[in-house]
């Protein structure tokens, strides 16, 4: 079974579960959860809640609890919000590389799946006659607590863009082609380190080559533990293929002890 994840609290959420529904054939069943109605296709459930999503740790584990079925992946169908309002359409796996402020717990990654993400980029890129910036995030924010591979799949980053019916259809359409293909895709995997909060870098290599990230630590959660980056290898479906560094957009003993772990666990060390 996999998951789509919404609420109702968030408009672009509600945007992207319409074109779902008005597009791709998703049909209310008689099941609930967390009190609201499941969607259906093939099998693919779309599920809603009432509150934010960062905050809901163990969402697998409720789900198997109310519907008797431990989903094989979960996307997060969200808004991105920033201080500049980017139009954008993003995703990102979830974590906190310390502090958990935004949900999820202190030092704790989900699992990622680089290549359901690296699809989602991808069709994002191809769908985008809106202009608008198309990137990775980040690991940032909750929740952290999964034991199945997860992602966020993002419009953003104000009320305009959340209820922006091509974003929503971009979003939706986005969504059905990482469930329909992420199982059979196949890329070289590195961790990400360094860059931005958008990870300009590491967007352009995923766009331009056959790369795809994992977990990317930016150069503002520096410097990076290195117990911590090991758990982000351990913490990615499918292993890891190499150790990627955005050399002048990270801190000095980050990028030291990054090229030293991938010598001493046989991995590639990519310096960009």
């Amino acid at each position: 079974m996999k998951v789509i994840m919404t609420t109702k609290i968030d408009p672009a959420s509600m945007n992207i579960l319409g074109k779902l529904v008005e597009n791709f054939g998703f049909k209310e069943t008689e099941r609930v959860f967390d009190g609201n109605p499941v969607y259906s296709r093939e099998n693919t459930l779309i599920l809603t809640t009432n509150d934010e999503m960062i905050y809901y740790d163990n969402l697998d584990a409720e789900i198997e609890r109310q519907l008797g079925e431990r989903p094989e992946i979960i996307v997060f169908a969200s808004r991105h919000s920033s201080k500049q309002k980017l139009p954008a359409l993003t995703t990102h796996v979830t974590g906190n590389w310390g502090e958990a402020v935004y949900g999820g717990k202190d030092g704790s990654l989900a699992v990622a799946h680089p290549a359901a993400m690296k699809l989602a980029l991808l069709k994002m890129n191809e769908l985008n006659d809106l202009g608008w910036t198309v990137c990775y995030e980040a690991t940032h924010h909750g929740p952290s607590e999964l034991d199945v591979p997860s992602l966020f799949i993002e419009i953003g980053s104000s009320e305009e863009e959340w209820r922006n019916e091509r974003a929503g259809e971009i979003i939706a359409e986005t969504i059905v082609h990482v469930l329909k293909n992420y199982e059979k895709a196949k890329f070289p995997v590195a961790i990400g380190i360094g860059g931005g909060h958008y990870a300009p870098k590491q967007t352009k290599r995923v766009l331009e080559t056959d790369i795809a990230f994992s977990h990317i630590a930016p150069k503002y959660v520096h410097p990076v533990d290195r117990q911590l980056l090991l758990r982000a290898i351990e913490k990615t479906y499918g292993g890891v293929d190499a150790i990627y560094v955005d050399w002048k957009g990270s801190r000095g003993e980050t990028r030291q002890m990054a090229r030293s772990l991938a010598e001493e666990l046989g991995l590639e060390f990519i310096r960009d």
